[in-house]
């Protein structure tokens, strides 16, 4: 298979799985740098990941207070074949805060409503819910052992994908 196959085929694998999870675990880190991890739901648009979060939550205000974050969006331990080798993507994100008054607020909106339902135009509606758009600045997708790819650059596809090799070798006997 050829390089540009290769890309083209996982990138749509990438889309197509993202696509099939509804919440991603979020990692955020706090002013003094303690780490704090949490989930949210999360709907797809503009090359990016829209989450709306409860500034009563600590990762709205991780997110407001350092930008840079990591995302992972992973297989059902119950749907997999081999619980260490999940299917799974992981992000390293820089999120934005979207002002209530920004069109960019609306399309995030209207995305996140149109995967999860009016309960999101409800919350969208109270004051200490923020819009973050989640943009990817490069990732990791893991479909089994031995098959990890790359993904160099922004968005969720990355612009270039790179398969790893070289991992996991054997021990010497002692």
């Amino acid at each position: 298979m050829n390089k540009d196959s290769l890309q083209t085929r996982v990138q749509e694998e990438v889309l197509t799985f993202i696509n099939s999870r509804k919440s991603l675990q979020l990692a955020t880190s706090g002013k003094n740098g303690e780490p704090y991890a949490s989930y949210s739901p999360f709907a797809i648009g503009d090359d990016c990941l829209y989450v709306l979060l409860s500034e009563m939550a600590v990762h709205a205000t991780n997110l407001q207070e350092n930008s840079v974050a990591s995302v992972l969006i992973i297989q059902d331990e119950d749907d997999a074949k081999e619980l260490f080798a999940r299917k799974r993507i992981n992000y390293s994100i820089t999120a934005e805060l979207l002002s209530y008054d920004n069109e960019n607020w609306t399309l995030g909106i209207n995305t996140l409503a149109e995967r999860h339902g009016d309960r999101i135009n409800k919350l969208s509606q109270l004051s200490d819910f923020k819009l973050f758009k989640l943009t990817p600045t490069g990732g990791r997708y893991v479909k089994g052992f031995g098959k990890a790819y790359t993904l160099a650059g922004e968005g969720l596809t990355g612009s270039e994908v790179q398969h790893m090799t070289g991992g996991h070798t054997k021990r010497d006997a002692a």
